[in-house]
């Protein structure tokens, strides 16, 4: 079932395009990834299905239906700019969030402590928000945007100023949340987490869509061509590779693209020589790489006309 479909949705600003006739569909239970480079239209496509911007033209259905105040308290969002009262507490905060969409002083005051406690900030509801670090006000703020029980969660850039653990976190809980029937759009330009939590994507740069899917089968229409090599010796056989498949590479490890199996076992067979093999790893290219080939190509194409 379709919880988001969108058709032929313009938004310009002036003679600028920011959304140029975007059509796209979020199906019911997914995590779904909304991908580009700054300034392709992805935070507009976001205020749009949020209603805090009007399309000129084009159609947004939200559960089947057009924005209205029912379907705003089934939705939250979590936007890059944070909106938090900073001489207020936390306990205060969460509570008026939570009347905003229809929740009881009691209910609101409830539901906030339990998911203050599942975020790790059990303690803070009487610290004001001026006291808080940046990672703890981005907790406050998440727990601002769940605390409803939305059907649809939309997350733009939500791991910005957490460190490693507070990330590891809320990726479980948003993996969880996905499990219990939460659809969730998730905009970020950290490619490895979306490898890590979408099932489909969406790509858009100026405003248009230049790749959308299942993840795994974008990934598969780029074949199995990115080899990791690591080891343990001189590295000589790195120098008869063309410097131009090259990815990335250090004093024991490399990355680098490959146009067949047999390439790289001819690689392997340089590599032995004088040097301890511990990993060599054939897969598919990671989707930060996809992500600049397309929207690269795109640029091109654009540059063209």
């Amino acid at each position: 079932m379709e919880i988001l479909k969108i058709s032929n949705l313009i938004k310009k600003f002036g003679n600028y395009y920011a959304v140029d006739n975007l059509s796209m569909q979020v199906n019911e239970g997914v995590i779904f990834g909304l991908l580009g480079p700054n300034g392709a239209g992805k935070t507009t496509t976001i205020r749009l299905i949020t209603n805090i911007l009007f399309p000129d033209s084009g159609e947004i259905l939200i559960m089947g239906e057009k924005i209205n105040p029912g379907l705003k308290n089934k939705i939250g969002y979590l936007p890059e700019e944070r909106g938090l009262y900073k001489k207020n507490k936390v306990i205060e905060q969460l509570e008026y969030f939570g009347r905003l969409k229809g929740l009881s002083s009691k209910e609101a005051n409830n539901r906030a402590r339990f998911w203050l406690e599942k975020v790790g900030a059990s303690g803070w509801e009487t610290k004001k928000i001026e006291e808080l670090s940046k990672g703890m006000a981005q907790k406050v703020q998440f727990v601002s945007t769940v605390l409803h029980n939305p059907k649809l969660l939309i997350l733009d850039e939500p791991f910005s100023g957490f460190d490693p653990i507070n990330t590891e976190l809320m990726k479980n809980i948003i993996l969880e949340m996905k499990s219990q029937g939460t659809t969730i759009i998730l905009s970020t330009h950290q490619m490895y987490q979306v490898e890590q939590l979408c099932d489909e994507l969406l790509m858009i740069n100026q405003g248009k869509i230049v790749l959308s899917g299942n993840l795994r089968d974008i990934k598969k229409q780029y074949g199995t061509n990115h080899l990791i090599i690591e080891f343990e010796g001189d590295g000589n056989f790195i120098h008869q590779i063309d410097n131009q498949k090259i990815i990335d590479k250090t004093s024991n490890r490399i990355e680098l693209k490959i146009d067949s199996y047999e390439e790289a076992q001819l690689i392997l067979k340089n590599a032995v020589i004088n040097n301890k093999i511990t990993k060599f790893d054939i897969q598919e290219p990671p989707l930060n790489e996809i992500f600049i080939d397309v929207v690269s190509k795109s640029i091109e194409a654009q540059n063209e006309k």
